[in-house]
């Protein structure tokens, strides 16, 4: 990673810079957070002009004093006109750090008027411009080493540099973080002031970001480059007591491909095999309903940052396929897998054959909170497995779980096994009843649960469980491609029909509306508000 020479020189506060520097990916936060969202209760305004986007991301900040633009021409040529800086904010609906932010900073009526007068805000989701996001986190990991969402960047309206940014910004000074209005006011200070420095930096950072992307003249490669790159990967996931955890199914599936070969097979094979374990017990997966979370805070892959994505899904599905073909015939692995489908296919999969993007990690405890909270469809309060359960299943299910009086969890429990192998019909009973509890009906009475698209639905819908997470239903041809390549070699091992049919209909309805002319029209076809899919071609 590059480190560009004085970066955290950048602005004249070295408080505001030492305290960037601090945890700026989401997923090195403290695991228990208070976040305090009546300290920016936002006044009755009318929806900004995000209220009529496509993006649910992006839709999601309609409601903010913030008079927020999306990136278009337009707003670019009146930053430029008017030489005012533009402050450029990245992420995506299911993060839950920029709902942390939307709630926190980006409600706040004195950050808002500071925000619009001095600057042109814009706001980017990160799915529907992948390409802006690429550059940007790349320049923001050169300038801190650090990098996540959100993803907010200061910008020179002439040239559209960045000379200064981080991720999440408190609205007051928290985590050794300055607050965010503190942040706006030394930013403008800096740039009024030192506008040389600011240059000198830009140049630097654009040098840099010049050197990345050139190729270097061939060379002649050694004969064990394969091996080399294999054992790297193979390094990658044996790392241990490190937390945050990721799945890293790249490196984990070319490390499982490794063992044909060479003579570190075996423990590249032991690797691989601990990481499938790792995920099939670990509380990033959902043992209730289905589907993995994006990743653990901790190294102990126990407590995990809830939100779920659909490319994950896929990717850790294929894994677990190439694993329990290698030889690990691990019932967890096939027990994983068959959850995980019947969550596709219960929550994720659209009328048309295709699937959702993501789900958030938040949702709200009430219909009448004011902002849902982390976690809170998933995790369960020991009081109330021990009004839902009867004792004997309670023993059981701790038996097989990490589950206390105490928690994992602020208080609460995240389900974690213990032991790798079946589970008992007992214990498969109580989480049978969990899944009642949350999703109102027994597994054998739902086959489809119907998304809540944006907050409004998810609290007016008479749910008949627990009010679910916000799913993204924009479709994404790269993620869809990765979830069709798991379902179909999942069906190939475990010869499962369903699983087939599953990824043929995804295929056949990219097919038929993403394909024309002999080339794909675009990688993602994003949902209107409030409506059904149809066919849509997005600018570039």
């Amino acid at each position: 990673m590059v480190r560009l020479p004085g970066a955290f020189a950048v602005c004249a506060w070295a408080a505001v810079i030492a305290a960037d520097r601090f945890s700026l990916r989401g997923a090195a936060m403290p695991i228990t957070t208070e976040v305090n969202y009546q300290l920016a209760m936002p006044p009755l305004t009318m929806p900004n002009r995000l209220a009529q986007a496509q993006s649910l991301y992006l839709r999601k900040h309609a409601e903010n004093p913030i008079d927020w633009w999306p990136w278009c021409e337009e707003v670019l040529t009146t930053a430029r006109k008017d030489q005012r800086l533009i402050f450029l904010s990245v992420g995506y609906s299911s993060c839950h750090w920029c709902t942390v932010m939307e709630g926190e900073a980006f409600s706040d009526p004195e950050i808002a008027d500071y925000l619009n007068t001095y600057f042109f805000p814009i706001k980017v989701d990160r799915e529907e411009r992948p390409d802006l996001d690429s550059i940007y986190m790349q320049a923001l990991q050169m300038m801190t080493g650090q990098g996540g969402w959100p993803m907010n960047l200061f910008l020179s309206p002439e040239n559209l540099v960045p000379f200064y940014g981080g991720t999440y910004f408190p609205l007051e000074p928290r985590y050794g973080r300055p607050g965010f209005l503190q942040v706006l006011e030394a930013v403008r200070r800096y740039y009024n002031q030192e506008h040389g420095k600011v240059r000198s930096l830009q140049t630097e950072l654009l040098d840099h970001l010049q050197q990345a992307v050139q190729l270097q003249p061939l060379q002649q490669l050694p004969a064990n480059l394969l091996q080399t790159g294999v054992e790297q990967n193979t390094g990658v996931i044996a790392a241990a007591g490190v937390g945050p955890c990721f799945p890293m199914m790249p490196y984990a599936n070319l490390a499982l491909q490794g063992t044909v070969y060479w003579d570190s097979r075996e423990q590249a094979y032991r690797v691989c095999a601990q990481r499938g374990q790792d995920l099939a017990l670990g509380g990033i997966y959902d043992h209730v309903g289905g589907g993995f979370h994006r990743y653990t805070v901790d190294a102990t892959w126990t407590v995990p940052h809830f939100e779920k994505m659909l490319y994950d899904n896929g990717q850790i599905m294929e894994f677990f396929a190439n694993l329990w073909s290698a030889g690990v015939k691990e019932p967890a692995l096939e027990r994983a897998i068959a959850g995980t489908v019947q969550w596709l296919k219960r929550e994720m999969r659209s009328p048309q054959g295709y699937f959702y993007a993501a789900q958030d990690a938040d949702s709200f405890i009430q219909a009448t909170a004011p902002e849902p909270e982390e976690g809170a469809f998933y995790v369960w309060d020991y009081r109330d497995l021990e009004r839902l359960l009867q004792e004997k299943e309670l023993a059981n299910l701790q038996a097989a779980f990490t589950v206390t009086p105490q928690g994992n969890f602020e208080g609460q429990n995240v389900l974690q096994r213990r032991h790798l192998g079946l589970l008992s019909d007992e214990v498969e009973a109580a989480i049978a009843q969990l899944f009642a509890q949350r999703y109102g009906t027994l597994p054998n009475g739902i086959e489809t649960f119907p998304p809540a698209l944006d907050n409004q639905a998810a609290r007016s819908h008479p749910w008949p469980g627990r009010i679910p997470p916000v799913t993204d239903p924009k479709m994404i041809v790269a993620w869809n491609s990765l979830i069709i390549s798991g379902l179909a070699r999942a069906a190939t091992v475990w010869q499962q029909p369903n699983y087939l049919q599953l990824a043929t209909d995804a295929a056949q309805f990219i097919l038929d509306h993403q394909w024309q002319g002999g080339g794909y029209t675009a990688s993602i076809m994003m949902v209107p508000p409030r409506s059904w899919p149809r066919r849509k071609t997005m600018p570039c």
